[in-house]
């Protein structure tokens, strides 16, 4: 790789001379505040529990996407670790729906910052993703972590078309309070049911020629993992997962297929739900979303073997830590936390929770199928890729695989292994329009149980450049 010539002292007083000018000089539309202004008002310090120092800067707070009902989207933005003004800038998105991309994303995925066993301190993530990016991470839809309405009745409302209209809305002023980010590469990341929210919003940027191009949101790509896509094929590949693997029972498989093929992974008959409770018992007290690791034992605030209820958990850490969730609601939870990271205290939850079940419960509209979305980007020609960990009986491997196969693409780069410190990383495959790759070892939280591959697949992802090959990995 080519070292960049180191830029002279006149140059890079010029550019940050250029840079507050131009801050200053653009006023927002609230408030009058400058962009600079809002900067400064976001940014944050040290956090509590914060024994060392960082080299980047990050801020956090709110933007209000609708002013008449006072819907406000909470969200964390972290610059790259160096050199933040040459590197893309990339959205993250937690699913559920109802689960905060601060709680999961953030704290104990691929966040720079992860909370400590005794919830009262953070530590360094060797294997952040801002090493190579500027990442945001959103908040979304109201009622999800520390975002609100005053309209309580917006939080009884939610559903992908709103979700994806407030998403928008968000970028589009995050860009004016940000606007040295305009025109920068841009991705869109998530995993779960941002199956649904990242393909919907990448779709309604590319539709609004007003939004995109270098002077504003410079929609390159996206990324999605172990994501909810199709109603039938996640269904029809999930109860496959959990026979192969041994989780149950013949009988059960079989009235999985004959009484849930064709219902909404969210909105389902009565039959299908005491079916799938059968199969919630037959798992036994495992962790669904990671079925080869322990689950957590210790009093948490949701039900893991309710497969229904939330698609997006997963425990662990570099050090396997089934428990993250539990501290992470410990952490946030306190005042002098959500002081320092700007939280309103007018609309702060009486407690703060990593989902919410009255927005999932509540949810207006989902898309039985995202498919037909995916057609409409590749034909746009935005860099598409699909990830999934491979030990998930949530939205499993061959949840993915099948919905990928629907979309009937010709290959460019048959079906192999990658590698990452010599040994099988998981399985690639290259098609026209989308690259398809798996995480061996992983559960539904990639970044949590392989944060090393996660971060490997999240650098070729941004190059465009295929999974590494063992003697593509030996050359390094």
């Amino acid at each position: 790789m080519e070292k960049r010539a180191p830029r002279s002292r006149f140059s890079y007083l010029s550019s940050i001379f250029l840079l507050v000018f131009f801050i200053f000089s653009s006023l927002s539309e609230a408030g009058g505040e400058s962009p600079f202004e809002i900067q400064q008002r976001d940014k944050v310090f040290l956090l509590p529990g914060q024994s060392f120092n960082v080299s980047f800067a990050h801020y956090s707070g709110y933007v209000t996407v609708d002013e008449q009902n006072g819907k406000a989207l909470f969200y964390w933005f972290f610059e790259a670790a160096e050199d933040p003004d040459s590197k893309p800038l990339v959205l993250w998105l937690n699913g559920g729906p109802g689960c905060s991309s601060i709680a999961f994303g953030l704290a104990e995925e691929l966040g720079p910052f992860h909370v400590s066993p005794d919830g009262k301190g953070i530590y360094l993530n060797q294997y952040s993703w801002n090493q190579v990016a500027n990442i945001l991470f959103l908040d979304s839809p109201v009622g999800v972590g520390f975002s609100y309405s005053n309209n309580s009745n917006d939080i009884l409302n939610n559903g992908d078309a709103s979700t994806a209209k407030d998403s928008v809305e968000f970028l589009k002023k995050w860009f004016k309070q940000f606007p040295q980010y305009n025109g920068r590469d841009f991705y869109l990341t998530g995993e779960s049911y941002a199956g649904h929210y990242v393909p919907q919003l990448a779709q309604a940027i590319v539709r609004s020629p007003q939004l995109t191009g270098e002077a504003s949101i410079n929609l390159k790509g996206y990324m999605v993992g172990n994501a909810l896509t199709d109603d039938f094929y996640d269904h029809f590949g999930v109860f496959q997962f959990m026979w192969a693997a041994g989780l149950i029972s013949d009988q059960t498989y079989k009235l999985l297929q004959n009484l849930c093929d064709h219902e909404s992974f969210v909105h389902t008959s009565e039959e299908c739900e005491r079916i799938l409770d059968v199969a919630s018992d037959e798992l036994g007290n495992i962790d669904p979303y990671s079925i080869f690791t322990p689950s957590c034992t210790g009093s948490i605030t949701f039900s893991r073997n309710k497969l229904l209820k939330r698609m997006n958990i997963g425990k662990m850490s570099e050090k396997y830590d089934p428990c993250t969730e539990k501290h992470s609601t410990v952490y946030f939870n306190l005042p002098e936390v959500q002081k320092a990271i700007h939280v309103d205290p007018s609309f702060a939850p009486s407690k703060w929770e990593t989902c919410n079940d009255i927005v999932n419960e509540n949810w207006k509209d989902s898309n039985a199928s995202i498919l037909p979305i995916y057609k409409e980007l590749i034909d746009y020609g935005l860099r598409i890729w699909m990830f999934s960990g491979d030990t998930d009986s949530v939205i499993p491997v061959t949840s993915t695989r099948y919905n990928v196969d629907a979309l009937k693409l010709p290959t460019v780069v048959p079906w192999h292994a990658w590698y990452d410190d010599g040994q099988v990383g998981g399985w690639s495959q290259v098609y026209k329009g989308l690259t398809l790759v798996t995480v061996r070892g992983a559960g539904h939280e990639v970044s949590l149980h392989r944060p090393k591959q996660a971060l490997l697949l999240f650098k070729q992802f941004l190059t465009g450049s295929p999974m590494p090959t063992l003697s593509e990995h030996a050359s390094f």
